[in-house]
């Protein structure tokens, strides 16, 4: 028998606050910074100190993101954050529905940093289940107990106050610095819109090449 999701759990109002922030990002006038470090970031490959750093703002129900997860993430991964070329900063921007998607982050981030990504990558192949009719929620429960956590510290984790505020946090973050869809990448600050191999590493090298 599948676990029962609790909605209700998450809270409404923080529900509400999260998908209200994420669909203003439609609207939101490009203001602030996106490129620069932020608090709750989840990295990979180099250090802060990194020469060039990729910024990825996803969300795990965009179809676009699972998209480039799997059919581009593989090849950049080897080429540039396993060899340490570039900080791999990934950013939460939830997308409708904004309430599996903020469920699914705040799931990966209580799985700890060391199963985060694993977590995230899991849920956004699981997209094309959903089309077979299998519950997103269903989907959200296999892959947080796969990760090692109880039906008990899920339900736990998705009515978490604190982690819902700051998550909150992070949306808002996203949208002043002018996110508008996802994914979006930022090569040392500066939005690449061909997010193909062969568009980012344009970008990379030419910052990897400058003195």
């Amino acid at each position: 028998m599948a676990p029962t999701f609790k909605y209700a759990a998450m809270s409404r109002r923080a529900a509400l606050t999260a998908a209200a922030l994420a669909s203003m990002a439609f609207v939101a006038g490009c203001t602030g910074k996106a490129g620069g470090a932020a608090e709750g970031d989840m990295a990979m490959g180099a250090g802060a100190e990194a020469k060039v750093t990729v910024v990825e703002y996803a969300s795990v129900t965009c179809g676009h993101c699972a998209v480039w997860n799997e059919e581009v993430w593989p090849e950049f991964k080897t080429k540039y954050v396993d060899t340490k070329k570039v900080r791999y900063v990934f950013r939460e921007f939830p997308t409708p529905p904004q309430d599996i998607a903020v469920a699914g982050f705040l799931i990966a981030r209580c799985a700890g940093e060391d199963k985060y990504f694993d977590v995230v990558h899991d849920i956004m192949a699981s997209q094309k289940e959903w089309l077979t009719g299998v519950q997103p929620r269903t989907t959200l429960f296999r892959v947080g107990q796969a990760a090692g956590l109880s039906q008990t510290q899920i339900e736990e984790c998705i009515r978490d106050k604190v982690a819902i505020e700051k998550m909150s946090d992070r949306i808002k973050a996203g949208i002043d610095a002018g996110v508008q869809g996802t994914p979006t990448f930022l090569v040392n600050g500066v939005k690449v819109a061909d997010s193909s191999l062969s568009g980012l590493s344009a970008a990379i090298d030419a910052e990897l090449a400058k003195k």
